[in-house]
């Protein structure tokens, strides 16, 4: 079959044309973005397609750079097609991102490649990645240590950008190995241009291509097919884990924002390993999209954090984020980030005493929320007062709350005796943590307190056994935490 038909049942079968559209085509002057862009070019009427030629000038290769831009200049105007070339710093790029040369060439060139799209009003990007580049690309992940996303390769069609909406970038030559591009070239009377760079063992693709894959040939010449194979497997049984990924994302995902994501911990553990890697690759995924590869020991030892840590233990993930384990939950946020508090009444921390009203409303500082305090005879208290449902509401006897009372946060050596332990006297941090609180609650928590000193109800957990409504009771304080309307 003809190269030119083979693409084009390349580009039907993975969707890659919509007929009247625009495409930019990167083009560096080299064999592959060369046929690439004659095969396009001989599509164009068929598909009534819009093409326009991009060329980046990395900065690098000195007069050899300057002359394939003017290679592709040429030959664009030759073809009479459009075409945009810029200069890109790429050596400083890498140094201010403290990446690699390689690294730092492929952002700014996808970049570029975005910019010239949106510019000129195209919605699709195509470049001239082949078969063998395929190749070189799956095995590379493989040594880097990547999961399933990287062992699939490069795709015939991915999102380009961060945009709302993306461009597509599309690679029609996928499928195609180099010899037969090179002898598409010769056939056609193209002449690339030669990038001596190519040649650098010292770029780690490089090395594989002259270095490595030789080597494996000699075992298996059909190496680079087998790799090539290797993708498209891989690819569609990621395709099957990401279809399961979306089924259980909304069941094990407590909370999600632009800051951070919080599985339930107890269904993430329920969880086959193969889905709980997959739901943390996620939440690093969509907290950090910019990042290409998730290393998979970053990844496995968040897991096995996850699976078996208790309260606080914390694993770290790529570009600054960190797995912190809490009670029923399990956070991916920034290691920085300030803990999410519970929708509970809080105190500031370290607050100073806040006096009650008694009867009426104590409205907590910088909140929604205010304490409603009533005073009721004992025959006035509703049915089933004692197994009482709302853990922010207490009832306690008036005559062991009488004096000022307040709300204040927790001091070192707070003790006091929960209601229900027969009088025994516990440390306020025990109990706290005993009581499963998150962490970050337990210093903003309010306590109600006689004078300054004496604890009468842990707010939200239990009172004090001192203000327990016993058969003496003739008048209850009834205390109850309230959100506050919006306008208040």
């Amino acid at each position: 079959m003809d190269l030119l038909d083979r693409v084009r049942a390349f580009m039907e079968r993975h969707h890659l044309l919509t007929p009247g559209t625009g495409i930019v085509v990167g083009v560096s002057g080299g064999p592959d973005s060369l046929c690439l862009l004659h095969l396009l070019r001989r599509l164009a009427g068929d598909q009534d397609l819009r093409l326009h030629v991009a060329h980046l000038h990395h900065g690098l290769r000195g007069a050899d750079a300057d002359a394939d831009a003017a290679f592709v200049r040429r030959t664009a105007a030759d073809w009479g097609l459009p075409c945009t070339v810029e200069w890109a710093d790429v050596p400083a790029l890498a140094e201010r991102s403290k990446t690699a040369v390689e690294e730092a060439a492929r952002h700014a060139r996808y970049a570029f490649l975005e910019r010239v799209a949106r510019h000129v009003g195209a919605r699709t990007v195509a470049v001239g990645h082949n078969a063998d580049d395929q190749a070189e690309t799956v095995l590379m992940h493989f040594i880097r240590g990547s999961g399933l996303a990287g062992l699939r390769g490069m795709l015939p069609c991915t999102p380009l950008g961060e945009a709302e909406k993306s461009l597509l970038l599309i690679r029609p030559l996928l499928d195609i190995p180099r010899a037969d591009i090179l002898a598409y070239c010769d056939a056609h009377g193209l002449e690339p241009r030669f990038d001596r760079s190519n040649l650098d063992t010292t770029y780690f693709r490089n090395w594989l291509r002259h270095k490595v894959l030789p080597l494996l040939a000699q075992h298996n010449p059909n190496i680079h097919r087998v790799l090539q194979r290797t993708a498209q497997v891989v690819a569609d049984d990621y395709a099957l884990l990401r279809s399961l990924l979306a089924e259980t994302w909304p069941r094990v995902v407590l909370e999600e924002d632009a800051e951070r994501i919080v599985f339930n911990r107890q269904v993430w553990r329920s969880l086959p390993t193969g889905l709980q890697r997959s739901t943390l690759r996620e939440a690093v995924h969509r907290l950090r999209r910019s990042l290409r590869d998730i290393g998979f020991v970053h990844v496995e030892n968040a897991v096995q954090v996850a699976r078996s840590g208790t309260t606080g233990d914390r694993a770290t993930l790529p570009r600054g984020l960190m797995l912190t384990v809490e009670y029923g939950r399990l956070t991916v946020a920034d290691a920085d980030a300030a803990p999410l508090l519970p929708d509970w009444p809080f105190l500031p921390a370290r607050a100073a005493l806040l006096p009650v009203r008694l009867p009426g409303h104590t409205p907590l500082p910088d909140s929604p929320w205010a304490l409603e305090a009533k005073i009721l005879p004992r025959k006035d208290l509703p049915p089933q007062w004692n197994r009482n449902p709302d853990p922010w509401q207490a009832f306690l006897d008036e005559r062991a709350a009488a004096g000022e009372l307040g709300l204040r946060t927790r001091r070192p050596g707070d003790r006091f005796r929960p209601l229900g332990m027969g009088g025994h006297t516990v440390k306020l941090s025990d109990f706290l943590t005993n009581r499963k609180v998150p962490r970050a609650a337990r210093d903003r928590l309010p306590l109600l307190v006689r004078g300054d000193a004496q604890i009468l109800w842990v707010c939200g957990q239990r009172p004090d056994e001192s203000a327990a409504i016993g058969p003496q009771t003739e008048r209850v304080i009834h205390l109850r935490f309230i959100r506050l309307p919006d306008d208040a």
